[in-house]
């Protein structure tokens, strides 16, 4: 027994994944792929995933935003667990990796659910609101340039519904939030937007060791 989360070392992480993954062979086989890629560290843990997935449900997320998609992974575990009629806007840069995000969208027959924009997120998120459509999406997936993190939060508090999700990914930053005036602006970033997050009046919160760390957000 134990009163504190435990720490996994690589055996008790594969019993982990044996009893708990569901991990279609579709995302498995684009997993597998950007693995090959130099940028494969953007990639989060199919349990992330999978936990990603069961939160739209539980939710019953409809309207979703997604900053930063890289190949696709994230987006296809939350599109599929949207109703049919849920549609999930994905916010990333020009790159070579957009092409393989939306060729397995199209072959998980999700391409009709999922809207990429490519421009720098701040952008993307600023147009949104000037479209009219703040406070309606259920859910915001932030996983992009950490520098920005603290500015993604606002953008997404007034994008999001009340009651709606916000979760921002590599909270933890692998160990890196611990460093006391750290050189890196994303680490200095990530320092701030969890203290800020910790006393935010606007938020219920729960950071959870999953990943590389997922904070979870529900807006008040």
């Amino acid at each position: 027994m134990t009163n504190r989360t435990l720490n996994l070392d690589d055996r008790l992480y594969q019993y982990l994944l044996d009893v708990s993954l569901r991990e279609t062979p579709l995302l498995k086989r684009l997993r597998e792929e950007t693995a090959q890629l130099a940028t494969a560290r953007w990639q989060i843990a199919p349990e992330q995933g999978q936990f990603m997935a069961l939160l739209v449900q539980l939710s019953g997320a409809r309207r979703i935003i997604e900053v930063g998609t890289f190949t696709g992974y994230s987006a296809i575990c939350m599109a599929q667990a949207m109703p049919a009629d849920g549609r999930l806007i994905c916010c990333d840069i020009p790159g070579d990796y957009n092409a393989t995000a939306e060729r397995y969208w199209r072959e998980a027959g999700l391409a009709g659910r999922i809207e990429q924009r490519l421009a720098p997120a701040l952008e993307t998120l600023a147009a949104l609101q000037a479209e009219g459509r703040g406070a309606c999406f259920d859910l915001i997936f932030i996983d992009a340039d950490k520098a920005n993190y603290p500015a993604y939060l606002e953008h997404a508090l007034r994008l999001t519904r009340q009651g709606g999700l916000i979760l921002f990914d590599n909270t933890l930053w692998s160990g890196r939030v611990l460093e006391n005036n750290p050189d890196s602006a994303d680490t200095r970033a990530i320092q701030a937007l969890n203290r800020a997050l910790q006393r935010d009046p606007r938020i219920d919160l729960s950071l959870l060791p999953l990943g590389d760390g997922l904070t979870l957000c529900r807006k008040r």
